[in-house]
């Protein structure tokens, strides 16, 4: 495999301003696909016969995925030039979700989601490490933040398009609206984003696993895949839930979905301000109380489509914050490893979303949709616990 050998400067004439931003485009197109079907898991299960928990595996599956393949990928391409493994990963992400659209089984599709997730575990943390070898390296911090803001990005906006879209041309017009992400990102890529680009030495995977033995690190990882698995069971199953609310219409559904995200923006920001003030464990302590209680009054607003919007809009403030302070204390533990702690918090956010689907079908099988709030809920409450255990160790440490 060839290495890369020409480094590029930030002020290099070759560097297109607009690179850091497509990273981020990048990010947003492979991201969509991966929350765009909690939307559409109604129709998802009525295609192919089966129940909506049943459907909900093939986010569990994704997520998944992306945890396991995307770090051997990124290790496996390491000594790639970085524009060459991004448009492997657009490559197999393509492939992926073009073999979803067409796909006449259940089991085909999940097959296929495998595919086009181990191509968006691939081009995350390679777009991230790209944004941040071409700018000045005081601008770096700035350029990941703006390549990882696809995320929300992929939730305030591509998930509420293709829930809306889906709902009024069927789950595969969604898929093949991601398709068109993809193909659009990648050509962007080519004509944006250098052939060379200088990145630092590549880490082995026993390298990017190496801070696992340390207790402070799991507990804080622990945490953060308590904390999320909370929000993503009721993300993941949010058509069903709200469904009394939706009438099952795709536009009112996208309505949510898009209050939810666009406010999350808007939280996380927030949460980043209120980090530099009062600390990581303080605002999570608060993140996870408000989330909650918000969480144990979602049978109270489902007939109402006004009633969720304002719900929605009032968990969406906490729920999506929770990143800023985990990442903050989990640097704090070891600053020097931060690259590597991020890229295994980013691991473990995919992990969480895994279970959400598994915990979340579950809960629909037990309690019915109603009952899915509460044990989110109990979740949430359970990872408050998490945090302060690893407050503990963080503090007994000297961390």
């Amino acid at each position: 495999m060839p290495s890369v050998s020409t480094a590029v400067s930030a002020s290099s004439p070759n560097v297109s301003r607009l690179g850091v931003p497509i990273l981020g485009f990048g990010v947003f197109a492979v991201a969509t696909n991966e929350f765009v079907l909690a939307g559409m898991l109604p129709r998802l299960g009525g295609s192919f016969g089966i129940t909506v928990a049943a459907a909900g595996q093939v986010v569990t599956v994704f997520a998944l995925a992306c945890a396991l393949l995307g770090p051997v990928l990124a290790t496996f391409t390491a000594h790639w030039s970085r524009r060459r493994a991004l448009l492997l990963a657009v490559a197999v992400y393509a492939l992926g979700t073009v073999g979803a659209a067409v796909a006449p089984s259940f089991p085909l599709l999940l097959l296929a989601q495998v595919v086009a997730a181990a191509g968006t575990g691939l081009f995350v943390p390679v777009a991230a490490t790209t944004a941040a070898a071409l700018v000045a390296p005081e601008r770096r911090g700035q350029a990941i933040g703006t390549v990882l803001t696809g995320f929300t990005a992929a939730t305030a906006f591509g998930a509420p398009i293709g829930t809306a879209l889906g709902g009024a041309l069927g789950w595969r017009a969604t898929i093949w609206f991601v398709v068109a992400l993809a193909l659009v990102g990648g050509l962007a890529l080519v004509a944006l984003v250098p052939r060379a680009v200088s990145v630092p030495a590549p880490e082995g995977l026993r390298e990017r696993v190496a801070p696992l033995a340390d207790r402070r690190v799991v507990a804080m990882l622990a945490t953060t895949m308590v904390a999320f698995t909370a929000v993503y069971v009721f993300y993941t199953y949010i058509a069903e839930i709200f469904d009394p609310a939706t009438g099952g219409s795709g536009g009112r559904l996208a309505v949510l979905m898009f209050t939810l995200g666009a406010v999350a923006v808007a939280g996380n920001y927030a949460a980043g301000l209120l980090c530099d003030r009062v600390g990581g464990r303080r605002v999570m302590a608060l993140c996870l109380v408000w989330v909650a209680a918000c969480l144990a009054a979602l049978p109270l607003v489902t007939d109402s489509l006004g009633a969720s919007i304002a719900l929605v809009a009032l968990l969406a403030v906490a729920a999506f914050s929770m990143s800023t302070p985990q990442q903050h204390r989990l640097i704090g533990l070891n600053p020097p490893l931060a690259p590597v702690l991020v890229s295994l918090h980013a691991s473990i956010l995919y992990v969480a979303i895994a279970l959400s689907g598994v915990v979340g079908g579950l809960a629909i099988e037990w309690t019915g949709a109603a009952g899915v709030g509460f044990v989110a809920a109990a979740i949430a409450l359970l990872a408050l616990a998490s945090s302060e255990v690893a407050h503990r160790l963080a503090r007994s440490a000297g961390g």
